[in-house]
């Protein structure tokens, strides 16, 4: 075959190639899987830990905000075995083990993010108070920011507040949440609010923190 015929499939084949890679990065395209003993060792007190719950209402969460994961915890304890995870979940907050949270992860798909500097001491211990204060609290299933019950990333962004005095996530209405992302489902949120989407309500999301520019990915990938 000549240069020139082999020119064309060639060039078939990049462009066919890039066009993969471009969806499967508007998918969250990840790395090869790792062993969870290997990101065991990667974690660090502070934290933030995403994963992807494969069931509504957490998958209209991750629609509504044009990304991959609706759950998201914080790295509470390193000492032991394995690293704890303390979250916001239904029915209670609590403390969770790193393999018992990815495996409620899609595909064991997570996510690690990380402040630039490195919880010192006594960081770490207004870490484990602000976590202990908030043991067994109702998950608030109407993501209010300013109810008495905790959700996930509002936990999250608390606790983090509260041992480094730094705030990540963006605090936003429904409204303007839904307004960025017109094709929400707003039909399913229409009926999980009884009919009456609470537009003003402040709320903060998953995605807010995973892509807030003070946490750095320190792993992106699937653990196994």
């Amino acid at each position: 075959m000549t240069q020139t015929a082999l020119f064309w499939p060639v060039m078939l084949l990049i462009a066919s190639l890039f066009s993969a890679s471009a969806w499967a990065a508007q998918q969250g395209a990840v790395a090869e899987p790792i062993r969870m003993s290997e990101l065991t060792k990667q974690l660090q007190v502070g934290d933030v830990v995403f994963i992807r719950i494969p069931r509504a209402p957490f998958t209209k969460v991750a629609d509504s905000t044009q990304s991959w994961t609706n759950h998201v915890g914080i790295v509470s304890d390193v000492s032991g075995k394995e690293p704890l995870i303390a979250e916001s979940r239904v029915p209670l907050s609590g403390v969770t083990t790193l393999s018992k949270f990815v495996q409620r992860s899609d595909d064991g798909r997570v996510a690690v993010t990380r402040l630039a500097k490195t919880l010192d001491a006594q960081q770490q211990q207004k870490l484990k108070k602000a976590v202990r204060t908030r043991n067994g609290i109702l998950y608030d299933t109407g993501f209010d920011l300013h109810s008495k019950r905790q959700f996930c990333s509002r936990y999250v962004r608390e606790v983090l507040d509260e041992a480094t005095g730094v705030e990540v996530g963006q605090v936003e209405t429904f409204a303007q949440l839904l307004k960025r992302n017109p094709d929400a489902d707003q039909a399913f949120w229409k009926s999980w609010y009884f009919g009456n989407i609470p537009w003003q309500r402040e709320t903060v999301t998953p995605a807010s923190l995973l892509e807030d520019k003070q946490l750095r990915v320190v792993f992106d990938g699937t653990a196994k």
